[in-house]
């Protein structure tokens, strides 16, 4: 073996030395992202897929408070209602005609998450408030489908995405306010040591036009928050 050939061999065995890094260089990079986009979907998909969070402002100042039960005694600022592992599409035809009085707290069926809380309001004076459900993520837009029913006090009112063909709100609903805000409302004149009954219900709707098979898979992250004034 000449000097030359020596050369050529040692050169094709650096650059494999180099290949062989550069590889490994790349997977562990892939990895890091693997596991900080696993950690990023951890953090907004556990521990419940809807909340409802009370402004500081209200408890404090006004002595409103959030309930399960309706007692005036409790006071949470903060409720979590249960998830449910998988959801198939239904038709509200499904859903139970007592699902806003079956029960306080969570109720979910098979295909729907239900919960029925209280806004209790524990001080001296008459109070208004706004209530608003923020989508804060979606995955295979399974939002286009999504059905948002609330009953405040027992009148019920449907949410839902725009149809995507018309631009107009679907048959029975009132429109999403926007692609990250489902629902903006103002209740007024909840009067002192009375309460305002609220129940969710959240669904997919199988006679929407936009729930296709793209949509499996989807996952979907809501919460409720309730303020006193609102901001844009």
């Amino acid at each position: 073996m000449n000097n030359q050939e020596v050369k050529i061999n040692a050169k094709k065995l650096h650059k494999r030395k180099v290949f062989i890094k550069i590889i490994k260089i790349v997977f562990v990079t892939l990895l890091i992202l693997l596991s900080m986009l696993y950690l990023i979907l951890y953090i907004v998909y556990d521990g419940g897929r809807f909340t409802v969070s009370l402004d500081k402002n209200l408890s404090d100042q006004k002595s409103i408070y959030l309930s399960e039960t309706g007692k005036l005694k409790e006071r949470n600022r903060k409720l979590y209602a249960e998830t449910i592992n998988y959801m198939d599409n239904i038709s509200i035809k499904w859903l139970p005609e007592n699902i806003d009085t079956e029960k306080d707290g969570a109720h979910n069926g098979d295909n729907y998450i239900a919960y029925t809380f209280y806004i209790v309001n524990n001080g001296k004076e008459t109070v208004d408030y706004w209530y608003e459900i923020d989508i804060d993520d979606t995955i295979r837009n399974v939002d286009e489908a999504i059905r948002i029913m609330i009953y405040r006090n027992g009148i019920p009112t449907v949410y839902a995405k725009k149809n995507k063909t018309t631009n107009n709100a679907e048959e029975g609903t009132k429109k999403f306010v926007s692609d990250k805000i489902a629902v903006l409302e103002q209740a007024k004149n909840l009067k002192a040591k009375t309460k305002d009954r609220f129940t969710i219900v959240v669904w997919i709707e199988g006679d929407d036009p936009d729930c296709l098979n793209d949509l499996l898979g989807g996952e979907i992250k809501m919460h409720m928050d309730i303020t006193e004034v609102h901001k844009d």
